[in-house]
């Protein structure tokens, strides 16, 4: 498949979970990745993955919090592909990571997407940013901050042929959450509680958020940009 064939992307937080299914998908459909992330053996596993299906991919270790290592991770990738065309950003942390993250990550990318002639962001943000929920006020305002600043940007960067977007995921299938309920029965009934608030009645799976990456970095989305698109089994449709 070739959807964004010729294209080379950076994906953040990408050694796992949403990120992991973000890069593959992105090789799949015809990208050169780099794989970027705190966590080196994880980020040259997928890497590896990436190659040993006929793709290209580098592995850039960054903490999109460090304005150093989001210049690094760009020159990184600049270097291995000769540009940057798609920038996704996936994160797990608060403040400093969820919002100082993707802002200096876009601000570092931005010149190389300038010489590209165009680009596309995608932010992977949190359903949480656009309703609110009890006992997650400081997680709320991460993620509403996320939306904004999808909104800004695409207003901004509109007339450099840069479009961004945000995807909203409610609770995905990952690591972190399988960590996060406890095989206890106090564990089950947390679980269950959560479930109940998904009108789908289950949590999303990494490639439920890949699918749609790879739709908002392809050129079937170019009449698309500062919308920030809940993909949350039905969560904010109440």
């Amino acid at each position: 498949m070739t959807r964004v064939a010729g294209k080379a992307a950076i994906v953040t937080g990408a050694g796992t979970g949403i990120g992991r299914a973000i890069a593959l998908a992105l090789a799949r459909e015809g990208a050169k990745v780099a794989i970027a992330g705190r966590r080196r053996e994880k980020l040259q596993e997928v890497a590896k993955t990436i190659e040993q299906a006929g793709g290209e991919a580098v592995a850039t270790v960054c903490d999109v919090s460090s304005e150093a290592d989001c210049q690094r991770a760009v020159t990184d990738a600049e270097k291995a592909f000769g540009g940057v065309n798609i920038l996704v950003k996936d994160w797990d942390r608060l403040m400093a990571t969820n919002l100082k993250g993707p802002f200096l990550m876009s601000r570092a990318v931005l010149p190389s997407m300038r010489r590209a002639g165009g680009g596309a962001i995608v932010n992977v943000g949190s359903v949480l940013g656009l309703v609110a929920m009890k006992d997650r006020a400081a997680y709320c305002a991460s993620k509403g901050g996320v939306t904004m600043l999808t909104k800004a940007m695409a207003l901004d960067h509109a007339h450099e042929k840069i479009r961004v977007n945000c995807i909203c995921p409610a609770i995905v299938e990952t690591d972190l959450i399988t960590e996060l309920f406890s095989k206890s029965e106090d564990g089950r009934r947390a679980r269950d509680a959560r479930l109940a608030t998904l009108p789908l009645g289950r949590f999303g799976k990494p490639d439920d958020i890949a699918e749609l990456a790879v739709f908002l970095a392809s050129e079937e989305s170019s009449w698309m940009t500062g919308t920030a698109i809940p993909v949350d089994g039905g969560l904010a449709a109440y």
